[in-house]
This record gives structure tokens, C-alpha cells and sequence, in this order.
């Protein structure tokens, strides 16, 4: 096992990043005292696509099948196994969770929203985030035998409210 790179960089007792202890060692942060409130998240993204491709998908002729459908359930089981993803994510319990799609035949994308809620001790931002790239990786899994050079991209939280930290919104 290698020793890292930036031994000296100790995060400070006051230090933002909660996934690190006093000794700079990666832990699930411990929720335990925290109040379960109502805790939304949205968080978009796009791909982007050949015209033909975007016309497939709007046509359901996709050899593959309903890619949106398909590509919607996706998003929904990936928010159910974030914390199976991502390492130190808390598993949630999901009260809900929603992907809406939209297409922009004038930029050739398809834009995806995932919303996600609980009422917990933690946000549900990764959980939204993941739904999105899964739903778009998706898309581009049913896609690829006719267009391998779709772009995703513009994946962001753009909103989340509950907790202490209250509420986040993007311009």
C-alpha cells in the first residue's frame, strides 16, 4: 500500500470537507444526532446527439426499444443504490423519486431532471445526481449502435431543501 502523496494536509477541526477525521482518514460522517426533516433534491443533465438519433428516440424506433422508458427506470433504481455506489453515502429511504425528460430538437439533446426526496438525517443530493447519470448513461447504452459520439454533459444540483443547511438553489 502506497503512502499518499499530501501526508501533511490535515483538515482543520473547522474544516468543510465532513468526510475526513482529525487524522485526515476518509469515515461515513455519523448523522445519528441530527433531526430527520423532509429533504428534497433536483439535479439535471443532457445529452447530447446526432439529429437522426434524437429523431429515434422521439419516434419510440429505437431497435433497442423506448429508450425515455427505459432510460427513466434506470434513473429510479439508480437513486435506490447510490449509497451501494458511492462509498461513503448513507443508505436513504426514499419516499420518491421522479425523472421527467424533455427534448431540445433545436440544441439535439435531451435533457433529464431527477427529483428525489426522503425524511432523514441526510440529504438526498447524491441520490439525485446519480439518477440523472444513470438515466443518461442509458440513453447512450440504448443509442450506441448509431451514435457513438454523444456528449453528456451539464450534470449539476440545482436544488435542494431541508436541514440544517437549509436551502440551495442555482440561478
Amino acid at each position: 500500500m502506497t503512502a499518499p502523496a499530501h501526508t501533511d494536509a490535515q483538515p482543520s477541526p473547522d474544516s468543510p470537507l465532513t468526510h475526513f477525521d482529525q487524522q485526515g482518514q476518509a469515515h461515513m460522517v455519523d448523522v445519528s444526532a441530527k433531526a430527520s426533516t423532509h429533504r428534497v433534491a433536483i439535479a439535471e443533465g443532457h445529452i447530447t446527439m446526432l439529429p437522426a438519433t434524437l429523431t429515434l428516440i422521439q419516434q419510440g424506433t429505437a431497435k433497442k426499444g423506448d429508450v425515455l422508458g427505459i432510460a427513466r427506470i434506470a434513473g429510479i433504481q439508480a437513486a435506490k443504490k447510490t449509497s451501494d455506489l458511492i462509498p461513503l453515502c448513507h443508505p436513504i429511504a426514499l419516499t420518491r423519486v421522479a425523472i421527467e425528460f424533455e427534448v431540445d430538437a433545436s440544441a439535439n439533446q435531451v435533457l433529464c431532471r431527477a427529483t428525489a426526496e426522503c425524511t432523514g438525517q441526510t440529504g438526498v443530493e447524491m441520490e439525485a445526481l446519480s439518477a440523472v447519470s444513470v438515466a443518461l448513461l442509458t440513453i447512450y447504452d440504448m443509442c450506441k449502435a448509431v451514435d457513438r459520439g454523444m456528449v453528456m454533459g451539464g450534470v449539476r444540483l440545482v436544488e435542494k431543501a431541508g436541514g440544517k443547511s437549509g436551502r440551495f438553489r442555482v440561478e
